[in-house]
């Protein structure tokens, strides 16, 4: 039996369901009565982790980002990982729109969630491991009190635990 358990805190997008939401998007767009002859794109772009929506005008820019944002939530994709960028003009009188998607824990709020753990007095250790943390200790309870506490906790950020051992 492991003298010390732990468990991973990430904060990632699943790029799958993502892929899946962008492609409902793009069917719903197609047969919608209010895109008809309009030039709508939604290109995701698994690499650099964003989506570029592309329209004719901002109107229909908006209403196409509010069909993705839908079928994301659909998916169980958290808006949280959205980063909106401006609306910028584009090539051939058209605007776009950069969203990013966010993963991993940045390092202030890596420190706001070690705080809060410190703030429990429970006997575990917490490490920044680059965009992740890890928590570990000796008892699986505290651990377990770690978790609730992060879960019941706003840091506007989704939080998943992986790796519980």
């Amino acid at each position: 039996m492991a003298s010390d358990y732990s468990f991973d805190i990430v904060s990632e997008v699943n790029l799958p369901e993502v892929k899946n939401a962008v492609n409902q998007a793009l069917k719903e767009i197609s047969q919608r009565y209010d895109f008809k002859g309009s030039n709508v794109e939604i290109e995701l772009n698994e690499k650099e982790k964003e989506i570029r929506i592309t329209a004719d005008d901002e109107y229909r820019l908006k209403r196409a980002v509010d069909v993705l944002e839908a079928k994301l939530v659909k998916r169980q994709v958290s808006l949280k990982f959205l980063d909106y960028g401006k609306i910028e003009p584009a090539l051939g009188g058209t605007v776009k729109q950069t969203i990013k998607l966010k993963s991993g824990i940045p390092r202030e709020k890596a420190k706001e969630i070690i705080d809060t753990i410190k703030q429990t007095k429970l006997k575990v250790q917490t490490q920044i491991l680059d965009d992740k943390l890890r928590v570990s200790g000796k008892k699986k309870d505290d651990l377990q009190a770690v978790i609730k506490l992060l879960k019941e906790k706003e840091f506007g950020l989704v939080l998943q635990f992986t790796n519980y051992r």
